[in-house]
């Protein structure tokens, strides 16, 4: 016979699953305040210990807010705040092994040649205006390598924004970080910013022409070239 045996659960779990039920269900909502330390206590039968260790769980999920002298309350969730509670688990996920970072380059290959398809169906006049003022603050900062790869990503993410998806620019934002930390020094080299630029100039005459699939092939070729500017830090010693 396989082991059954019936494992007891902690009682901050138990106390865990009851505030998850009572935000969920509505009985909390955004901006609510949770019951006091001592009311969830009474409740439900539990000691303070299991009450905070619960309470704390739901914080670092991004569901409450605790502050200092002040009862918990239930945060606004949004796509971006959700997303974004992974992005240590990703660092890790990414320090743990090289294919790793390889799997998130393709992920984000896939992903983004959906976004520039896209754009190119659904950009107006201002989400155009919006990109080239994109690239020309990231031609303003040639020379400089974080404001260059910050003003990369944020082209990227004006694209994702087109989609109108909350959770398609949350996406985009957060593999664009965790792509950040892996950034080489390579775009210093004479010349490739400049590559980089002319790319970002032609995905935008793309989706400026409405022509959905010449915005993918050019954001295909665009990230398969620069797909080699990522790859593990180097530190000096």
């Amino acid at each position: 016979m396989s082991n059954e045996q019936i494992i007891r659960r902690k009682l901050s779990d138990e106390v865990f699953d009851r505030l998850t039920g009572m935000i969920t269900s509505g009985e909390l909502g955004t901006g609510d305040a949770l019951p006091s330390e001592r009311e969830l206590m009474e409740r439900f039968g539990v000691g303070r210990p299991a009450i905070r260790e619960a309470m704390q769980a739901l914080a670092n999920l991004g569901l409450i807010q605790i502050s200092h002298g002040e009862r918990a309350k239930v945060r606004e969730l949004t796509a971006r705040s959700v997303v974004r509670q992974v992005d240590l688990a990703a660092q890790m996920l990414l320090n743990a092994s090289p294919a790793n970072l390889d799997h998130l380059k393709q992920a984000r290959r896939f992903f983004e040649r959906g976004m520039a398809h896209s754009a190119a169906e659904l950009a107006e006049p201002a989400d155009l205006a919006l990109l080239h003022a994109a690239l020309e603050t990231q031609r303003g900062e040639i020379g400089q390598v974080e404001a260059f790869i910050r003003a990369d990503m944020n082209f990227h993410l004006q694209i994702a924004r087109i989609s109108r998806n909350p959770i398609f620019e949350a996406v985009s934002e957060a593999m664009l970080t965790w792509l950040q930390a892996y950034r080489t020094d390579l775009l210093i080299w004479p010349g490739n910013e400049d590559v980089t630029l002319r790319e970002h100039e032609e995905i935008i005459a793309r989706i400026a022409a409405r022509d959905a699939e010449g915005a993918e092939a050019a954001m295909v070729r665009h990230l398969d070239r620069s797909a080699l500017l990522y790859g593990p830090k180097v530190t000096s010693d």
